[in-house]
């Protein structure tokens, strides 16, 4: 069974400015474990070794948070969209427990993951939904909407165009910054800000971009 390091855990989330409890750590712990047990059937990721797990997935996705909160700081709701094992949804609902964290994927072998690790871990703030994004128009509106490896900048905005409440914004995660991609946004996205993320040992380019929809 993998074992993710909890005092390595924690030096990688400090250095992001985010301090947490035993509690905390101990259910990233323990989400690891579950996300690599059900990657054994589901194929839910191609990272099945503890240091891989524990940099590319668990402390790149709670790299999303700090800027989260800085950039979004009255955000109440999030849709993460393509959360596939629940990255970035589940650290995040881990580390705001106050935000409630909305994950979208089309496989639902997913989403019934991560309703399962919402459950074991004890986050009444996290649900997941088994639908196609553009299903949710209509029906319902986020002041986050993140993505995390998911599609290009424009695919990603123009899938969740309407989703956004009023004065809400997108933050996809991304690696190398995205010139290109910013290039080829529509004329009803804004890019308000591209923040680069530093993550603890891990070496490759991260980035998150912050943008708007323009009415």
């Amino acid at each position: 069974m993998i074992e993710i390091d909890s005092a390595g855990l924690k030096a990688g989330l400090k250095h992001l400015g985010l301090e947490v409890d035993d509690g905390v750590a101990e259910k990233f712990v323990r989400y690891a474990a579950l996300l690599v047990r059900w990657n054994k059937t589901y194929n839910l990721t191609a990272i099945s070794n503890a240091s891989d797990v524990l940099t590319h997935h668990l402390l790149d996705s709670a790299a999303l948070v700090p800027e989260l909160k800085r950039l979004c700081p009255d955000a109440r709701t999030v849709l993460d969209v393509g959360s596939g094992g629940g990255l970035p949804a589940v650290p995040v609902a881990l580390l705001c427990p106050e935000l409630k964290v909305l994950a979208v994927d089309a496989v639902g072998k997913k989403t019934a993951f991560i309703n399962q690790a919402a459950i074991e871990l004890g986050l009444p703030n996290l649900r997941a939904r088994h639908t196609r994004v553009e299903a949710l128009r209509g029906k319902a509106t986020f002041d986050v909407v993140t993505s995390r490896a998911f599609a290009t900048l424009a695919d990603f905005t123009d899938l969740t165009r309407g989703l956004l409440a009023p004065g809400g914004r997108w933050l996809a995660m991304k690696g190398v910054y995205p010139q290109e991609e910013i290039d080829a946004l529509g004329p009803h996205v804004s890019v308000d800000e591209v923040v680069r993320l530093r993550v603890l040992g891990l070496e490759a380019e991260r980035h998150v971009v912050l943008m708007h929809e323009i009415e």
